[in-house]
């Protein structure tokens, strides 16, 4: 009786199988008949990469620039540094700020940064033009000011 059934189950496998086999010659042409058009192509005209992260934007602009770092202040993103001090030095202001480096540097009126150049030093403010790397942007510099003191503060 076990083997009857065996043998029924064995036989009603491989004439299933032997059905398939027609049917699975058959669909390639149907495939093929139904290819499809053009590939997606994505135009971004202008916008930004959604896949490009947002939170490394100094090695990003770093690597913009295309140099060697070189070595000092020269080397230092103007978002890079901050601002410790000011002093007079012969009749004109020194500031002093810190680089990523954690080291504290002077720097002096027309001192060039990778990505500007310091426009003026005050008693208390140190103003940077920093250039403007975006494409879209009408103005190809701008202005970045850093105070010693807060406004809160300086009240």
């Amino acid at each position: 009786m076990k083997a009857a059934a065996a043998l029924m189950i064995v036989l009603a496998a491989s004439a299933a199988a032997a059905q398939d086999k027609p049917a699975a010659q058959q669909a390639p042409p149907a495939a093929a008949a139904a290819a499809p058009g053009p590939a997606f192509v994505y135009s971004p005209e202008g916008r930004r990469d959604p896949f490009v992260s947002l939170v490394n934007r100094a090695s990003e602009a770093r690597a913009r620039q295309g140099k060697q770092s070189a070595a000092g202040v020269a080397g230092f993103l103007v978002s890079e540094i901050t601002l410790k001090g000011i002093m007079q030095s012969r009749g004109d202001n020194v500031a002093l700020v810190a680089g990523p480096d954690a080291k504290t540097y002077f720097i002096r009126v027309n001192d060039r940064l990778l990505d500007g150049v310091v426009r003026a030093i005050t008693a208390d403010t140190l103003i940077c033009l920093q250039d403007v790397n975006d494409p879209l942007s009408l103005t190809k510099q701008r202005e970045v000011r850093m105070t010693l003191r807060a406004v809160a503060e300086a009240k």
